[in-house]
């Protein structure tokens, strides 16, 4: 075609992207974004697996004096969400992915000189602002350069990091922690993400879609989908996205108008009650299991057992929730019931095996469950509000992360017996198992082409 037919072209940048199977590009940058939420999930779960070790080195006589430690890095998570997410949808999701994965690395490398609790409470909470930072932009892009299709899956690989970076400090405490200490837990969680958001100054492209909303520059539109085309767009074509717009200046409200009035609230609940079980799990679980007699060793397996159940329980929603939408999630919260109050009654009879295969599958729905959450935040939203949708949601479920180590720590200093304290742990999935349902039925009845894709919401303000 000639170069002035195709100068007069309308591409719509978001039906060029779904006609498409996934290609090399796309196959690159998902690969570039999975190493990114490994280091995070890593460094999420570093804390726990470092807690022992600080316990004895800094003279720590409570182990509820740890509560705030671990979770100190959650509060900074809290706000990296939000703060991160309003610079993803204002300045581009690169940018926003660069800068939050250097700040996560540089002081969790730092962390590894803490001579006090108190320096290292300082550090996690600086820490987890970048750490908090990541996963909603990175999953906002990963959602715009997937094929709608494809998008679900292809965003659960990439959340999947979480899951097998988090299983990656228990190997850590099992087999260099003994020799090194428990600094080189955060040595390793810190030169990772360091190098990798060095690497995306050249390699991470930018969102296609946010650069056609913001009107930015149409040779950097057509750069990139010749890429994904294997072929050379003309970049005086015209790009558009169709049925979304640039919705001005973002506010909360958008996250509520129109169709997203009731499934907004339902998210963030959802959120809110698996990170707290999630996070109750592993903040605790590493130093439950030695105070029930489990060997170190055995109760860093135990943990990393957990994060593999979550890397098998995301994976398998993968085409589930390409083709329902939503609705998945709610087995896997229901599931999670009785295999949490399982757990302590293992533990306390020192059932090792049992113990073992409990977490597993306890991974597997909690995990695995929080896995689903985090591509439905991205799919949710449109576009415009994709970064501070996702934002919000991962902020506001926080507030549940931070809860359940604390919680953990008051039961503990309350001299709850181990059967005891998992059984509470189990209560707040009789509420997600119901809210996800709910969840599911309006996702699937309220928004359109298989409950992949919504029109933009009404403006508000």
């Amino acid at each position: 075609m000639a170069a002035s037919e195709r100068s007069a072209q309308t591409i719509d940048v978001a039906a060029f992207i779904d006609s498409r199977r996934p290609g090399r590009f796309q196959i690159s940058v998902l690969i570039l974004g999975f190493l990114l939420v490994l280091a995070d999930g890593y460094d999420i779960a570093a804390i726990a697996f470092a807690a022992p070790g600080m316990i004895a080195q800094f003279g720590v006589t409570s182990m509820a004096a740890m509560g705030p430690v671990l979770s100190a890095s959650l509060v900074g998570i809290l706000f990296g969400a939000l703060i991160f997410g309003w610079i993803g949808d204002r300045f581009g999701r690169k940018s926003a992915i660069i800068a939050s994965s250097l700040l996560f690395g540089a002081i969790t490398w730092i962390t590894a000189d803490a001579t006090s609790l108190e320096q290292v409470l300082v550090l996690r909470l600086v820490a987890g602002v970048g750490i908090g930072g990541l996963l909603p932009t990175v999953g906002a892009l990963a959602a715009e350069m997937a094929p709608r299709r494809w998008r679900a899956s292809m965003m659960i690989i990439l959340y999947s990091g979480v899951a097998f970076g988090g299983g990656f400090p228990g190997l850590v405490a099992a087999t260099l922690v003994p020799e090194m200490g428990w600094p080189v837990i955060f040595r390793i969680g810190g030169i990772v993400p360091v190098l990798t958001g060095i690497a995306c100054i050249w390699m991470m492209p930018e969102s296609v879609r946010f650069l056609v909303l913001k009107r930015r520059a149409g040779a950097a539109v057509a750069a990139i989908l010749s890429r994904i085309a294997g072929e050379a767009i003309d970049p005086g074509a015209r790009f558009v996205v169709a049925e979304e717009a640039d919705l001005g200046r973002f506010s909360p409200a958008q996250l509520f108008a129109g169709r997203l009035a009731p499934i907004t609230p339902l998210l963030w609940l959802c959120f809110m009650l698996n990170l707290m079980g999630y996070f109750f799990l592993l903040s605790w679980t590493p130093t439950v299991l030695a105070a029930a007699h489990m060997p170190p060793a055995r109760a860093a397996v135990a943990g990393m057992l957990t994060q593999f159940g979550g890397l098998v329980g995301g994976l398998l929603l993968a085409r589930p929730m390409d083709r329902h939408g939503l609705l998945p999630l709610a087995p896997m919260f229901g599931l999670a019931i009785p295999v949490i109050a399982a757990i302590g009654w293992a533990a306390g009879a020192q059932a090792v095996w049992a113990v073992f295969g409990l977490q597993f599958f306890a991974g597997f729905c909690v995990l695995g469950g929080q896995t689903g959450l985090n591509v439905g935040a991205a799919l949710i939203y449109p576009t415009a509000i994709r970064a501070n949708g996702s934002g919000w949601a991962f902020g506001v479920g926080r507030l549940g992360s931070i809860v359940g180590p604390m919680l953990g720590g008051v039961l503990i200093a309350r001299h709850l017996s181990v059967e005891s304290l998992y059984l509470v742990a189990s209560l707040p999935y009789l509420v997600a198992f119901v809210a996800a349902l709910a969840m599911g039925q309006l996702y699937r009845r309220r928004f359109h082409a298989g409950a992949i894709e919504q029109r933009a919401p009404v403006r508000v303000g």
